[in-house]
């Protein structure tokens, strides 16, 4: 018997989903590859990470965006820390992983970064992009947290290998 693919329910469909396809058309008439950053934020005092609830796409996932040009990784990163939840780092973030997004398209690739040197000015209020935003304890992850933030969680924190795939 065929298992659901847990992906699913996390894939957009309707508008969303257009929208989300006229966007990639349109990074690949402008460049042939695109380059995300994810941070995942921890807070070592309570044992959280931060996630987010973007208006767009269903699931809370980590924090974070696309490098624009002329911007570097680190840059990135903490331009879409600042924008999604009020975050500034306040030391140099670790590169973990960098994984093919092959679920976006055949060209999107993400780098993982691990924070655990930050400071947040405010907690994040909803606003056009992000419904909601928080900090939760590793051990109470809330319900609709993507396969793909869970993968990136366990190969931090539970020793689980690196995944070349977001």
């Amino acid at each position: 018997m065929m298992r659901p693919d847990p992906e699913q329910a996390f894939r957009q469909t309707g508008w969303p989903g257009l929208r989300a396809r006229l966007f990639h058309l349109y990074f690949v008439l402008r460049r042939p590859m695109t380059l995300g950053v994810r941070g995942l934020i921890h807070d070592r005092t309570s044992n959280s990470v931060f996630l987010i609830r973007h208006t767009y796409v269903p699931g809370w996932q980590l924090p974070g965006g696309g490098v624009e040009l002329g911007e570097t990784m680190i840059e990135a990163l903490a331009r879409e820390l600042s924008e999604e939840g009020n975050i500034a780092l306040t030391a140099p973030p670790v590169l973990k992983s960098m994984h093919f997004n092959r679920r976006a398209s055949r060209r999107d690739h993400v780098g993982l970064y691990l924070v655990e040197q930050f400071n947040q000015t405010a907690p994040k209020q909803p606003d056009r992009e992000v419904a909601a935003a928080g900090f939760f304890p590793l051990d109470c992850l809330p319900e609709g947290t993507t396969p793909a933030t869970l993968r990136r969680i366990a190969e931090i924190f539970s020793g689980a290998a690196a995944s070349p795939f977001w």
